[in-house]
């Protein structure tokens, strides 16, 4: 007798559902995906632009002076409001005082041991004789009535003078303007510190070739620079021994 071959649905159907089953829940998920947001370096941002801002302010700084420095630039002491000239001979040596024409004087007999004038900022009326001298080697000397002028201001003199070799700066007792600034020959005078003449004649006269009469002549003397001699001093002694070569 035949067989009743009808599939049995029951089993059909129970068994395709464990499998599928089984793959639905046993199978391996993937981890979400983490999205990391990338951050900015602030600080090093920073840091960039201040450096940025520096080098433009530097920048900016130097053509100012630039420009102010050429703004001031004079090539002749014609060009220098209130500028006097004088005719002097050179080489007039002498060991007695001096009557001198000018006060400060500019010019003229003088003594053979100069004054030191490299950069030197003298805190007393240096013999006026020895400052004479400097000035033939081609320095300028600013002189100030200490009764006229204020600690600032010397020190803003100081400023233009301070190791600037060829320039001097002293005292100078009596002196009718409160400030005086004298080359070999040419003198300026002026009521503050402030006036941009002081620096233009400096910077105009210092070693000006063709200006002074002994180009070439040193403004070293470390001697008088040590102990200077002073307006109510002798000569110095006319011994070579303390008398520096030019």
């Amino acid at each position: 007798m035949a067989k009743d071959r009808t599939p049995d649905k029951s089993r059909a159907t129970g068994g395709g559902a464990s499998r599928a089953g089984g793959r639905g829940t046993g199978g391996r998920t993937r981890p979400p995906t983490q999205v990391v947001a990338q951050q900015r370096p602030w600080g090093l941002i920073a840091g960039a632009l201040a450096v940025v801002v520096f080098a433009a302010a530097v920048i900016v700084y130097a053509v100012v002076e630039v420009r102010e420095a050429d703004a001031l630039r004079v090539d002749s002491i014609d060009e220098i409001a209130g500028a006097a000239t004088f005719d002097y001979e050179a080489g007039q040596h002498v060991q007695t005082p001096v009557d001198y024409e000018q006060s400060p004087p500019v010019g003229g007999p003088h003594d053979p041991y100069w004054a030191d004038c490299t950069g030197s900022v003298y805190d007393v009326d240096i013999r006026h004789e020895n400052a004479v001298h400097s000035l033939e080697h081609g320095a300028v000397w600013i002189t100030y009535n200490p009764d006229e002028v204020s600690d600032a201001d010397v020190a803003t003199l100081a400023g233009l003078v301070d190791g600037v070799s060829g320039r001097m700066l002293s005292p100078y007792e009596g002196q009718e303007s409160p400030i005086s600034v004298q080359s070999w020959g040419d003198q300026i005078t002026a009521d503050s510190a402030e006036d941009e003449r002081i620096k233009q004649f400096a910077d105009l006269m210092t070693y000006k070739a063709g200006d002074f009469p002994e180009p070439g002549a040193t403004c070293e003397n470390p001697a008088f620079l040590a102990d200077p001699l002073v307006e109510e001093d002798g000569a110095a002694d006319a011994d070579a021994g303390e008398v520096p070569a030019p």
